[in-house]
């Protein structure tokens, strides 16, 4: 489940900042001060396997606990 929750995370940061980047060409520059960053942290989040390797981690902890 939380692979599922990074994944769309991921994925409507990356398009609001596409979208905002878009409209910064459109209407006014100043929508890149706040696209750019979205599309970065968008692929950040898309990009982050360390976090699922502590995830993958907790759980087998969790499994060698209850035995």
């Amino acid at each position: 489940m939380n692979h599922t929750i990074k994944i769309v995370t991921g994925i409507i940061f990356t398009v609001a900042g596409i979208g905002l980047c878009i409209t910064a060409a459109l209407v006014s520059w100043w929508f890149l001060i706040y696209g750019v960053p979205w599309v970065v942290i968008g692929v950040a989040i898309l990009l982050n396997k360390k976090e699922d390797e502590i995830e993958s981690r907790k759980d087998l902890n969790k499994s060698e606990a209850k035995k």
